[in-house]
């Protein structure tokens, strides 16, 4: 998933050339020491297979707020991975750590990130100009910024 170029271009991540590099990222982000993120991983419950992560990270205690990123990979696009996730985490942040606003950012370029968040119960909020910072590159563009509060309703 980390190889996917579809994945590079709207996320950042380590080089991952092989299985133990991997693994070394799916420990980091299972440590939830710091307090500032959380990190899972979803498994096809047939084939056992990982279809992709979510994560909670800028996680502000004072102020109650989060952010939420995902990535999925090819094999299971399309099949809702992505909203049931982003779902779920969020869920978790207002039920299990008392959030009251999680918020997803992404590049205006990536019209399906639009898709999972109102489809997972975020609110279009506007657009933030130049925000986006695109992975391995000097370029910038314009971000939405989509909301949801723990009353909203999600899936």
């Amino acid at each position: 998933m980390l190889n996917d170029p579809a994945v590079l271009r709207w996320n950042r991540a380590r080089d991952c050339p092989d299985l133990e590099t991997a693994e070394a990222w799916l420990r980091d982000g299972a440590d939830w020491s710091g307090a500032t993120h959380a990190t899972w991983s979803a498994v096809d419950r047939t084939s056992g297979l990982m279809v992709g992560n979510v994560s909670l990270f800028a996680i502000d205690h004072d102020d109650r707020v989060a952010k939420i990123g995902y990535r999925v990979h090819p094999d299971a696009r399309g099949r809702g991975v992505a909203r049931q996730m982003v779902d779920a985490v969020t869920r978790w942040a207002f039920e299990e750590r008392g959030l009251m606003r999680v918020q997803l950012e992404h590049s205006v370029q990536n019209p399906a990130s639009c898709r999972v968040a109102e489809a997972a119960g975020f609110r279009y909020e506007g657009t933030a100009r130049s925000a986006y910072a695109v992975p391995g590159t000097p370029d910038r563009e314009d971000c939405h910024i989509h909301g949801r509060l723990p009353n909203d309703p999600g899936l």
